[in-house]
Order: structure tokens, then C-alpha cells, then sequence
């Protein structure tokens, strides 16, 4: 692909790949992907935003010389830092070596790790600005959109966003824009926008509420790092974005529970009936499936949209079946705080399987109870009556509402490590003695790693 013009002074000089079908081994990408870049030149200075992939190096190079000679960019400006997007950095520096890397605190210790080299680098903040002559460019701190080093660029005289991965998708369009989307492809666009969220953003819902909300008004051109720019359909996305990410609410309040099982001989869906009647009959909200019958974005989704998970798991060959193992690698483990799950099964020789689940639940930093559930072959009454006590206890871990937090909580910052302190605060950085986090001002940034509150849990 060839440079492609977007605005005055505004160039789209990524590259196209059209025949991935799998993206960094996580995703489908069923009609390819582009590894966007762009190039912005103001009177004096230009800056490259994104590095692309490492093997489309040297098509990015292309694509840049039809404009200037790569050795006058004067800087890289990094928005996230993932080798999508990063993979030409070493390269770059070692053809530009009068470069300068713009890009935040956490990605500049990504990138020195992904180069294995220092190189110039300015570290940039939530509201910094870049002068290229007659151009500003302004950085937007956009954490966990979808990495803690995510920013926005944005460009005001242009009214031009770049957003990284935000709103952005895998779709190969030549034409580098939404307006050249065919209308009888529309459909197949649109599908892949809500693949793509789910597959990237699923996690950071709430980052993504707090995302729309920074977008400055009055954008006019949004350039994503895959996928086409967005102009026409801007409205449209960020409408998608906020409905996905909204919060599910039961306006009944009722606590929801999945029972994700499966059964080679009736005997663990005998247990996984005994747990979904006694919770129902508790007031809870029961869903029960079975693994081997439900498409996997099924299994996934129920998996992650209770307040109680259960796995019931036979025992083969010492271990699992791959269903129940899919089931379990489906869990969003930004998202488990809070949430309860438990392992149960049936087994015939050994019985391994429970135990297994059972710790990878544990890791995965589910509220557990101490042991699972298992009986061999076939449960007796006695049996689905105790089935029944233990899933009433694995429920039992998140009925109960949750204490207030004190004032004197501990907060964490979840990228370098740091603990603020309402004792001590942060008086060198204008937070007095006493403060506590949630009075802490909104634009206080983490002191070592410069990250902002969004990145910080309470301490447990």
C-alpha cells in the first residue's frame, strides 16, 4: 500500500495484510488486518505515531520516503506500545538516530525492553503538548485502552484523533478509510468491530466508559492502528462502544450463578442439577450449559457475566476434559475481584481433575472455598444433599454485600508496584497527610511510574 493522504499535513503510511487469518494467536481475523502508522508534519518538525509490525519494516519505510526521507523524522510518537505497533522501533532508531520517542512512563520500560537499547526519549504526561511548527500535538492519558501504556494523540487544527487499538478493528480496507467501506460489505465490518472489542476491550469496560469520555469534542477524523480511519462513522462506533461496555444491571438485584459442566455418563450433571436447584431455590439466578453442546462466545460469556462460576469436570486420563480447560481459559481474569467459583465432579479411578480446576480457579484469584467437590461415579443422596451445602458455600462467599472500605485503605498501583498511603499521602506532589484515595485530585498521577488513579486497587 502507498501513502495515503488523510488531511493537510496528515498521512496514513501503514501497511496492509490482507491474508492473517489469526491475529497475535488469540484472535480470527477473518478479512486480514492493517498495521496502521501515520505520518504529521508541521512547519518546522514531523513525527511517525506507530512503528508497525517487524516484518512490514521496510514497507513502512516505503511508504514514508514518498513523502520525505525517513532520516528527517524528527520524532516517534508511541501511543501503545505492543509489538503490533512497536516491532519497527529498533530498526527506526538505527536509521534515525537523531530520533526522539514520545510516549508514557510505562511504555518507555516496555520499549526498552522490546529494543533492548536505550534510545532519546521524552516521557509524556495527560495534557503535554508537542510544537511541530504551526502544529500542536496533545497527549491524552487513555490507560488499559488496552495496555497501562495506552495514550491519545490528538491533533486540534486537524480535529484529528489517533486512538491506538480504541475503536479500531481487524478489516483489511485498501482505501484506509470508512467512507471506502462497499456497502455490501458493511455488515462484515461491523461484525469484526464487536469481535474486536470483545476479543480487546472485554476486559476494561470501565477504562473504555472513561476512554469515550476523553475524546476531545469536535473530532472529525479518527485513525485507529487497525483497520480504516473513521470519519463518517465516528458517531456510530463510540454509540457501539458505550452500549458494549455498559455495565450489566439485574433489575431485580438477584446474584447470578453459571454451572458450566460437562458429563460423559450423567453422573457430574446429577451434581450440577442438585447445586442449580438448591441455588434457585435460594433466590438466586441460575444458568446451567453443558460444554459440549454451546458454541464457545456462549460458554465464554456466561462464564464471565455471573457473580458465581461452577465447573463440573469428570476425570480423564488425570486431567480435564479440553472443553472444561476452554471454559476455564475463557475467564477474563482482569475482572474476577469480587466473584466467586468452585470445582465439582464426578470421577472413576483417580479423580484429579476437580483439584485442578480448583487451583487454576484459585490463581485466577476467584473467592474459593477450601476444597472441591467430588464423588466417585455415581452420587448417592447423601451425596447431591452435600453437593447442594457446598455450592450454597461457593455462593455464600459473595452474597453477603461487601464491607465500606475505611478511609485508611491502601491503594496499589497495578503497572510498578507503588502503595499510596492515606497516612503519609503524597505532600511532595500536593496531596496532604489524611487524604484518602478517593479524595486524592483526579489528575494525581502515580510518583513512580507516572500512571494515572484509573491504574490503582485497594491493597488487600
Amino acid at each position: 500500500m502507498s501513502a495515503i493522504q488523510l488531511r493537510e499535513g496528515v498521512w496514513s503510511v501503514g501497511v496492509l495484510n490482507p491474508a492473517l487469518r489469526v491475529f497475535d494467536i488469540v484472535m480470527e481475523s477473518r478479512y486480514g488486518t492493517s498495521y496502521n502508522a501515520y505520518l504529521v508534519t508541521g512547519g518546522e518538525k514531523t513525527a511517525l505515531i506507530e512503528a508497525v509490525h517487524k516484518d512490514y519494516f521496510e514497507d513502512l519505510v516505503s511508504n514514508i520516503e514518498e513523502i520525505l526521507p525517513v532520516e528527517k523524522l524528527d520524532y516517534l510518537i508511541m501511543n501503545h506500545t505492543e509489538p503490533d505497533h512497536s516491532g519497527g522501533v529498533r530498526a527506526l532508531l538505527d536509521r534515525c538516530p537523531n530520533l526522539t520517542v514520545l510516549c508514557s512512563s510505562s511504555a518507555k520500560k516496555f520499549l526498552t525492553s522490546i529494543a533492548n537499547e536505550e534510545f532519546p526519549c521524552r516521557v509524556v504526561k495527560d495534557g503535554d503538548t508537542l510544537d511541530l511548527g504551526g502544529k500542536t500535538l496533545r497527549f491524552i492519558s487513555a490507560p488499559l485502552l488496552h495496555w497501562p501504556d495506552s495514550i491519545f494523540t490528538w491533533d486540534e487544527a486537524d480535529k484529528t484523533l489517533f486512538t491506538c487499538d480504541f475503536l479500531g478493528c481487524h478489516f483489511c480496507e485498501p482505501s484506509m478509510r470508512d467512507t471506502g467501506i462497499h456497502p455490501e460489505f458493511r455488515r462484515y465490518y461491523e461484525a469484526e468491530l464487536l469481535n474486536y472489542f470483545n476479543c480487546i476491550f472485554g476486559p476494561f469496560k470501565p477504562a473504555v466508559l472513561d476512554g469515550l469520555d476523553k475524546m476531545p469534542a469536535g473530532v472529525e477524523l479518527v485513525c485507529t492502528s487497525h483497520g480504516p480511519t473513521l470519519s463518517q462513522s465516528i458517531g456510530y462506533v463510540k454509540d457501539c462502544y458505550r452500549q458494549w461496555a455498559a455495565p450489566a444491571v439485574r433489575p431485580d438485584g438477584k446474584k447470578t450463578v453459571g454451572i458450566i459442566y460437562c458429563s460423559a455418563y450423567g453422573c457430574t450433571r446429577a451434581l450440577a442439577d442438585a447445586a442449580a436447584k438448591a441455588l434457585t431455590a435460594d433466590g438466586l439466578q441460575v444458568t446451567t450449559l453443558d460444554v459440549v453442546f454451546a458454541a464457545p462466545e456462549t460458554v465464554s460469556a456466561l462464564v464471565n457475566a455471573c457473580d458465581v462460576v461452577l465447573f463440573g469436570t469428570p476425570t480423564i486420563n488425570r486431567n480435564a476434559p479440553e472443553a472444561i480447560w476452554n471454559a476455564v481459559h475463557g475467564v477474563d481474569a482482569i475482572n474476577t475481584r469480587g466473584r466467586a467459583a468452585g470445582a465439582f465432579g464426578s470421577f472413576g479411578w483417580t479423580g484429579e481433575a476437580a483439584g485442578m480446576v480448583q487451583e487454576q480457579l484459585k490463581q485466577l484469584k476467584f473467592k474459593t472455598v477450601e476444597a472441591p467437590f467430588k464423588v466417585c461415579f455415581t452420587p448417592t443422596e447423601a451425596d447431591l444433599t452435600t453437593m447442594a451445602e457446598w455450592a450454597r458455600g461457593v455462593a455464600d462467599l459473595v452474597k453477603a454485600p461487601e464491607s465500606v472500605k475505611p478511609k485508611a485503605q491502601k491503594y496499589i498501583c497495578k503497572l510498578c508496584g507503588y502503595i499510596y498511603d492515606p497516612e503519609t499521602g503524597d505532600p511532595d506532589r500536593g496531596v496532604a497527610p489524611g487524604t484518602a484515595f478517593e479524595d486524592v485530585p483526579k489528575l494525581w498521577t502515580c510518583p513512580l511510574c507516572g500512571m494515572d488513579k484509573a491504574m490503582f486497587k485497594p491493597l488487600d
